[in-house]
């Protein structure tokens, strides 16, 4: 490259040192910069230097002059500051569907948006766990046909898979494809789902998106918009257990006052409470599901299903049916 063309790239190289190698315990130097355009073969002067920075301030850039000893520029803020950065890491450190390559990718990438101390702060401070992390690395490929089937309002195909006992994944219906309108991406019980309509069913279900297999779109305009007009994703989260579909039903619950932080953290601040001689009567609405039950039990004798009876029945039927199980000859 012409020292011409060199000269042309001053300002971004600049911009690049500030970005990596400056934060408000590290300062950079005017004569620091001298020397660093140098190795790329750019030649400045104390005052272009000058010129520049207050060019790249008036761009946008929060560049600030220390004047106390050490003496020299740093980058104040950026569009992520380190504990949004933080943040981000713990999301994809935690989160299952994303593979442990794509986990240690977007991790560099995120530590790229800091100073390379702040960078090499946060990689001090990645705690690699033996956590479950998906083993699909196409599960990116997958989100992307399904934004793209939502976006041109299409149905999509896919293959979807399961677990064996034998450790290996076999294809669900026999290798059949299953055709289903997508209409919606959300993140629960730490894994990715695909909302759609199945107009096979008539029913409005969800997949996980790891699990599915050579996804595509189709040319065919989906089905059920009328399920999603007003369609509640929080709410559909908040009252499906597991990701499991059932029955929606309105329950009435008995709980002590000491777990009504649960139920709260479950159902939401909104949640109908009120407190009658020492016990707290909840109304919460759910999909009566087996995970439902299951949740329930985790609270143990602290909280009972009051109304409707039927489903208080087949409360007591799935206890007794796990209660079998350990039955004593």
């Amino acid at each position: 490259m012409a020292k011409s063309d060199n000269q042309k790239l001053k300002l971004l190289y600049i911009k690049k040192m500030l970005e990596e190698k400056t934060d408000e315990n590290h300062v950079i130097s005017t004569q620091q910069i001298i020397d660093e355009l140098a190795k790329y073969d750019i030649k400045a002067e104390r005052k272009s230097i000058y010129s520049d920075i207050d060019m790249l301030t008036r761009y946008g850039m929060d560049i600030v002059l220390r004047k106390e000893r050490p003496t020299g520029y740093y980058l104040a803020s950026r569009d992520f500051e380190l504990p949004e950065l933080k943040f981000l890491v713990d999301a994809v450190q935690t989160s299952r569907f994303i593979t442990e390559k794509k986990t240690r990718e977007l991790i560099k990438k995120l530590e790229s948006m800091a100073s390379k101390y702040d960078g090499n702060l946060m990689q001090r401070q990645v705690i690699v766990t033996d956590r479950i992390k998906s083993m699909n690395e196409s599960i990116y490929y997958n989100v992307d046909v399904i934004h793209q089937a939502i976006s041109n309002n299409v149905k999509m195909k896919f293959k979807y898979v399961e677990w064996t006992a034998a450790k290996q994944t076999k294809y669900k219906r026999d290798g059949e494809e299953y055709l289903v309108s997508p209409w919606a991406l959300t993140w629960s019980e730490d894994n990715y789902y695909m909302i759609g309509f199945d107009s096979k069913n008539g029913k409005v279900k969800h997949y996980r998106v790891d699990k599915m297999h050579k996804p595509s779109i189709t040319t065919e305009e989906r089905d059920g918009k009328e399920n999603f007009q007003n369609f509640d994703m929080a709410k559909f989260s908040k009252q499906t257990f597991g990701m499991f579909s059932g029955v929606e039903r309105t329950l009435s619950l008995e709980c002590e006052p000491d777990i009504i932080g649960v139920i709260i953290d479950r159902f939401g601040p909104d949640t109908a409470i009120r407190l009658e001689k020492n016990k707290c009567k909840v109304r919460v609405t759910v999909n009566v599901s087996n995970p439902f039950y299951g949740w329930l039990c985790t609270l143990g004798d602290k909280v009972k299903i009051v109304e409707p009876q039927e489903v208080a029945d087949d409360y007591r039927k799935y206890l007794k049916g796990i209660a079998k199980m350990y039955k004593k000859d």
